[in-house]
């Protein structure tokens, strides 16, 4: 497993990081010859912050990670900080395969190469 930003190898919690985050940054329809992968929390991001859109961008990172990322099993999510064009998600979940505990604190930054 490789860093998509720096190329070195990575551990496999922090390739389950990279694939959430990459998996919650893409919107849907965006990949070519998969056009269901990805999220809607792109069109989420920049509403304004009230508990009804909480509950939407729980399901938008809920829902697909669930479904992409078969490595892990999501126990619970917080979006702890949302700023422009970004959020902060906590997730604890359930690695699949060990059963090891995960508490995942992965910056999330739409729109954004980096």
């Amino acid at each position: 497993m490789m860093s998509r930003r720096t190329g070195v190898s990575i551990t496999e919690i922090e390739s389950i990081k990279q694939s959430i985050e990459d998996i919650v940054t893409t919107p849907i329809g965006s990949r070519v010859m998969r056009r269901e992968y990805g999220s809607i929390v792109a069109d989420l991001i920049d509403q304004p912050m009230s508990d009804v859109l909480k509950v939407k961008l729980y399901s938008a990172i809920y829902t697909p990670v669930s479904r992409w990322e078969e490595r892990i099993s999501i126990e619970s999510l917080k979006v702890s900080d949302v700023f422009a064009g970004g959020m902060q998600l906590d997730l604890e979940a359930v690695h699949t395969l060990t059963g090891q505990s995960l508490n995942l604190n992965i910056p999330l930054l739409m729109g954004s190469s980096l």
